[in-house]
């Protein structure tokens, strides 16, 4: 499958109820008790589109409990520049303070969150960030190789062909001065698999929906993963 289509019709109408599945096993089971300990280092998460802090307690409670300084983005819902400014400055400055409090922080995005943590890896630098993490994150093709593009128009206000936002994008798409991993699912439903990975990224193929990808075990496992490796 080519890299800048979107993923088939079949898997996009499979993805609520694989969702609500996701979301279920939570309730039910609850975040993994296991993972390699951390080493207190500060993490900041960064929600996808439209969703906020309260999705992502249970990944920071998780990597709490392994023994991260792990924090939420504290910027309410992801409505892309309406929400962290047309160039990332409210992100960039949420990072800095957490940086010069902390030390280098490590960056966990999820689907659009993945792209703004690797904007701000790019502008900040090494001295801020220490590492990326991205889920479901489409950063290697343009934003037609979603089933989403038109729904981010509609809540950041940004037009997909504005030379603004594509800069933005190819910066962004760029290798990474930091170590950097990519977590993806060949089955996700809302944006294409095979961009939301890259050669200078180590890649982690994990089977299962777009939509709860953050409350998934298998993504919590994942994540913990890459921190110790990082």
């Amino acid at each position: 499958m080519a890299i800048d289509l979107p993923p088939s019709r079949l898997l996009w109408a499979a993805e609520l109820p694989r969702g609500a599945f996701t979301l279920g096993a939570l309730l039910l089971r609850g975040t993994p008790k296991e993972g390699p300990r951390g080493d207190g280092r500060p993490v900041l998460l960064i929600p996808g589109l439209v969703i906020g802090d309260r999705a992502l307690i249970p990944m920071r409670r998780y990597l709490t409990r392994l023994g991260y300084q792990a924090e939420t983005w504290g910027l309410g819902r992801n409505l892309g520049a309406r929400t962290v400014g047309t160039e990332n400055e409210r992100l960039h400055a949420r990072i800095e303070a957490l940086a010069a409090a902390r030390g280098p922080v490590t960056l966990i995005g999820v689907s659009l969150g993945g792209l703004m943590a690797r904007l701000a890896a790019h502008r900040l630098g090494p001295e801020l960030v220490r590492q990326v993490i991205s889920i479901a994150s489409p950063y290697a093709a343009g934003p037609r190789a979603t089933n989403v593009w038109r729904a981010f128009q509609l809540f950041t206000g940004e037009r997909i062909d504005d030379p603004g936002l594509t800069a933005r994008l190819a910066e962004l798409a760029r290798p990474l001065p930091v170590p950097t991993s990519a977590i993806w699912s060949a089955s996700d439903g809302l944006v294409q698999g095979l961009a939301c990975h890259d050669p200078h990224a180590r890649a982690v193929r994990l089977r299962g929906s777009h939509l709860g990808v953050h409350f998934r075990a298998s993504v919590l496992r994942a994540v913990a993963a890459e921190l110790a490796r990082g």
